[in-house]
């Protein structure tokens, strides 16, 4: 009986202590709620944002595509024992007038991040463009094939993942881009890592404000490391060759062209 009545004494806890019990329990559960809320949004910027980037650029390839009324014609065979294709001169390259923004310049190949790259190049860096359409031309820099330097930008890790692998580029790798007037053929040569507010980057000779340019740059900026954006990586490569779009794609790219732009 005496043990009864001190076991029921002892389990009958303080009015303040069922409070505090009852205030851990809900603020448990709700570190609970909010870390499965953090869970889905990382889910979301991961991954959904790539599926409906992927999708969107697919569009606008396929609209690209339609702009230059089919399929491009398929490189020619080289004759047998002829030179190599990359030994043609096509003279100076076709510069066209940037369009306005939004507009498709063109579409961006890079063998280094697969077979199946195929990334569409729009006017503009804002948000609209960067989050949904694919590579972003900095409209104060120059066009593809120009003097100077084109600069373009993408994000790396989410929205497309446009220059996901950037830090992956080799000295000798070539970038392709295809616009209406033709293929221009950049090589890369070196990247750097520099802060945000580094927009001498995108000057007409990278890094070298007020020199005149005599080469052609292809410039690509992207947030660094990847799953951060406390810096920027800068990926830079000099035009090598062009061949106008009557001549068909580089011998390299024939089959990524003929799979991206028969989407059309």
């Amino acid at each position: 009986m005496v043990l009864q009545e001190k076991v029921g004494r002892t389990a009958a806890a303080p009015a303040g202590v069922v409070i505090l019990r009852g205030a851990v329990q809900v603020v448990g559960e709700l570190l609970i709620t909010a870390g499965i809320i953090l869970l889905l949004f990382v889910a979301w910027q991961l991954w959904w944002t790539n599926v409906e980037s992927d999708a969107r650029q697919s569009e606008v390839i396929k609209e690209f595509a339609q702009d230059l009324g089919g399929a491009a014609p398929a490189a020619p065979a080289a004759p047998e024992g002829s030179a190599p294709s990359a030994g043609e001169d096509f003279g100076e390259p076709v510069v066209s007038a940037a369009p306005g923004h939004a507009g498709t310049i063109g579409i961006m190949y890079i063998p280094r991040f697969g077979a199946n790259y195929t990334r569409p190049i729009v006017e503009g860096t804002t948000s609209d463009v960067l989050d949904t359409l694919g590579l972003g031309h900095y409209g104060t820099t120059a066009m593809p094939g120009a003097v100077g330097n084109f600069a373009v930008a993408g994000h790396r890790q989410t929205h497309g993942a446009v220059l996901d692998n950037i830090h992956t580029l080799v000295p000798g790798d070539k970038i392709y881009v295809q616009t209406k007037d033709g293929y221009y053929v950049y090589v890369f040569r070196n990247n750097q890592i520099v802060m945000p507010s580094r927009t001498d980057v995108l000057e007409p000779v990278p890094t070298l404000p007020g020199t005149v340019p005599t080469e052609r740059y292809l410039t690509m900026t992207s947030c660094n490391p990847r799953f951060g954006a406390e810096e920027r990586i800068i990926a830079y490569s000099l035009l090598d060759s062009w061949r106008p779009a009557s001549a068909g794609p580089p011998a390299e790219i024939a089959d990524q062209v003929a799979a991206a732009i028969g989407k059309g």
